[in-house]
C-alpha cells in the first residue's frame, strides 16, 4: 500500500516536469551549437539563420540544450537566445491569408521550411511576416514561438 502511494505522488511531478520544455529564437546570424554545456566542448553545427526556433530542453549555468525543427540537439550560451516570436513552416504549399479564415484572400504559398516572424497569434491563427509577404496562417502547420 505505501508503494502505492509513493508512485501516485511522483506522478505529477513527471508530468510537470515535461511541461518544462519551451521555445526561444536564435539571436545572431552567427549561432554555434556545442556538444556539451561550456565553451570547452567542441561545435557541433554552426546556425546561420537570426531568429530560428529552438526548443528548450534543459539548463547547465549559463548553457541551454535545444533542439531544432530537424531534431539536432546539443548547447547554446543564453547570450545566443531571445525570445522574439518566429517559426518554421513544417506543411508544404501552405496558403498564406490576408484575415484568419480560410474564406479570406490568398496571398501566397510558402514552401515547408519557411522562416516566419510572429507578430500576433488569435484563437488557431498567427499573424505572421516573411520576405515581402504579410498574412496569417493556421497555426497547426507552424513549429516555433507563438
Amino acid at each position: 500500500m505505501p508503494l502505492i502511494i509513493i508512485l501516485f505522488l511522483l506522478l505529477p511531478y513527471e508530468t510537470l516536469h515535461s511541461m518544462d520544455e519551451y521555445f526561444l529564437t536564435l539571436r545572431n546570424d552567427k549561432v554555434n551549437l556545442r556538444q556539451g554545456p561550456s565553451f570547452d566542448y567542441p561545435i557541433k553545427i554552426f546556425y546561420k539563420k537570426k531568429f530560428l526556433p529552438v526548443l528548450v530542453q534543459d539548463k547547465s549555468d549559463n548553457f541551454r540544450k535545444v533542439r531544432d525543427h530537424e531534431n539536432n540537439s546539443g548547447w547554446i550560451h543564453i547570450s545566443q537566445l531571445s525570445k522574439k516570436k518566429a517559426a518554421i513552416t513544417v506543411d508544404d504549399d501552405l496558403i498564406l491569408f490576408s484575415s484568419s479564415t480560410i474564406y479570406s484572400n490568398p496571398i501566397a504559398i510558402l514552401k515547408k521550411g519557411r522562416l516566419v516572424r510572429i507578430n500576433k497569434c488569435k484563437n488557431e491563427w498567427c499573424k505572421i511576416y516573411t520576405g515581402e509577404f504579410k498574412g496569417w496562417l493556421q497555426k497547426k502547420s507552424l513549429w516555433g514561438l507563438l
